[in-house]
This record gives C-alpha cells, sequence and structure tokens, in this order.
C-alpha cells in the first residue's frame, strides 16, 4: 500500500511549481500576508485505487488505499483568505 503522502503531486497549470510540495512530510505551507502554518483549504484532484471490503449488509470500510495521481488546484489561507500570498518552507527538525 502506498502512503498518500508518499505521492509527489502534481499542480494545476496556473499555480506556482512548488505549492504541490508542500503537501509533502517534509514540507509546510506558509501564508506570507498573515504568517499562518496551521491552517489552508487545499484542493487536490486525485485518482486512486482502493480495496473496499464490504459486509453482507452493505457496510464497507477501506483497508488499503494507493494514490496514483494528485493534482493540487488551489491553496488558501483560512486566516486571512488569500491564495497569493501561500509559500512552501521545509520543516525544521526541532
Amino acid at each position: 500500500m502506498t502512503d498518500a503522502a508518499d505521492v509527489a503531486p502534481d499542480l494545476a497549470p496556473d499555480l506556482a511549481p512548488d505549492l504541490a510540495l508542500g503537501l509533502a512530510p517534509d514540507h509546510r505551507f506558509r501564508c506570507e500576508g498573515c504568517a499562518n502554518l496551521t491552517r489552508f483549504d487545499v484542493v487536490t484532484t486525485e485518482r486512486a485505487r482502493r480495496f473496499h471490503h464490504l459486509e453482507l449488509g452493505g457496510q464497507g470500510t477501506i483497508e488499503e488505499e494507493e494514490i496514483l495521481e494528485r493534482t493540487v488546484e488551489s491553496v488558501t489561507c483560512r486566516w486571512c483568505g488569500r491564495s497569493d500570498a501561500i509559500s512552501v518552507l521545509p520543516v525544521e527538525n526541532a
């Protein structure tokens, strides 16, 4: 099973190339407008393979997931609402 964070996401054509990197475990988003580091709306489109385990009664769970492709369409700061001031920073090991 491939973890969703292991898939390098693609970007929508109009976004800066480094914004997709913000979804990687060793990077983070930062709003240059208000200095927010923790709250962002990230719109993505994904193509995935999932193993659905269904019970006879119809209830089910997803037991395996492999993200085949991910495209970041937009990143918007939850605090100030800006999408034009988002940058990506490496996560520093404290």
